[in-house]
């Protein structure tokens, strides 16, 4: 939040008045979904990011390589316990014991943030086309991070298959109602 959008907050909260006696009137808008705060709040920490880069970075020229030491930047804010490949606690999802391995941000919280920051991306007046959070070395490193985390913990992650809709799964209305057990066997044969 910058410093006049909390000069005004306040104002607006005391019921101060303007130059000329007019008195404001609350018309504050409705609140931010918790979404919508974090996406701000995302929007507005990574802008600050790349203007403390030296040389600072104009949004403008923000590439996909910001995004990614965007994300490295974050590991060190990271709460999640991601065992090296020498860890004796590698690959195991409850350790016994502390290790010195590094905390990192998950996979699932970086997931969740990028698509927030490619949503404001777009909202701030970035084209689709040249959106850097939608940039497929970005995709990648999410993936190589899942992957890694997964090994890491030794609970790999399952991508969810689609199910085919078959034609012949389809029932009509009252199939098998008051059918015989002949009936039923030969129209469960038939679904497989």
């Amino acid at each position: 939040m910058n410093p006049s959008t909390i000069v005004m907050t306040k104002e607006l909260s005391a019921g101060s008045s303007r130059s000329g006696g007019e008195q404001l009137q609350n018309n504050n808008p409705a609140p931010l979904s918790r979404y919508e705060s974090q996406k701000r709040r995302d929007w507005n920490t990574f802008g600050q990011y790349l203007k403390n880069q030296r040389p600072p970075v104009p949004l403008s020229q923000c590439n996909c390589n910001h995004v990614l030491e965007f994300l490295r930047y974050l590991d060190q804010f990271g709460k999640t316990k991601v065992h090296l490949h020498g860890c004796v606690f590698f690959g195991q999802p409850d350790p016994p014991a502390p290790c010195t391995c590094p905390l990192r941000q998950a996979w699932g919280s970086l997931d969740a943030l990028i698509g927030r920051l490619r949503a404001a991306y777009e909202e701030n007046g970035g084209s689709p086309e040249n959106n850097p959070f939608g940039n497929g070395a970005i995709r990648l490193y999410l993936r190589e991070v899942k992957e890694c985390q997964a090994k890491a913990r030794g609970i790999p992650y399952k991508k969810k298959k689609k199910r085919k809709l078959n034609n012949n799964s389809i029932k009509p209305i009252g199939a098998g109602v008051g059918a015989s057990a002949d009936q039923h066997k030969n129209l469960m044969q038939a679904n497989i």
